[in-house]
């Protein structure tokens, strides 16, 4: 069986695929296609009162690498502040969240193991025109909700009001 040549691969800061995924700006640094299924790398910039509802992912964990201000993450149950230099760990069947509870966005990036959950957002995620602009209206949540379920990742229903 002949083997895939490998080779070194190289980003500048703007250089990756951008997508806003539910008001967050994603840019898609590695995907599996590029590590040979291994990891993803995503930066995330969230704007102020963003984030990511509770949920849990059945095949991948996320390690989240605060880069810029603060951001609140609840992992098990425990909520976490997380600010600039902060390495926060979601492993796979552990729900959680993040909220930016900043006045300003914040910056991360997201390093998921194995690669896969890339996947969702390439097929929910909007491509982005304007990075200083997320596109108007609420996320189709019937799509959104079939994708999750693709890519194992589970969403608790709603607290009861």
């Amino acid at each position: 069986m002949e083997e895939k040549e490998r080779a070194a691969i190289h980003l500048a800061p703007d250089e990756g695929r951008m997508l806003w995924m539910v008001g967050d700006l994603l840019t898609l640094k590695m995907v599996g296609s590029d590590t040979e299924g291994a990891f993803a790398l995503i930066e995330e910039v969230t704007l102020p009162q963003g984030g990511i509802p509770p949920h849990m992912h059945t095949r991948e964990d996320e390690t989240f690498y605060v880069l810029e201000r603060e951001l609140e993450f609840v992992v098990g149950g425990r909520a976490l502040l997380a600010t600039a230099g902060s390495v926060v760990y979601g492993p796979r069947g552990i729900p959680h969240a993040f909220r930016n509870v900043g006045t300003t966005p914040s910056r991360m990036a997201i390093y998921i193991t194995p690669a896969g959950l890339e996947g969702l957002f390439e097929e929910f995620g909007e491509p982005v025109t304007d990075p200083s602009s997320p596109p108007e209206g609420p996320p189709d949540v019937e799509r959104l909700g079939a994708l999750n379920q693709k890519y194992g990742v589970e969403m608790p229903p709603p607290p009861e009001q």
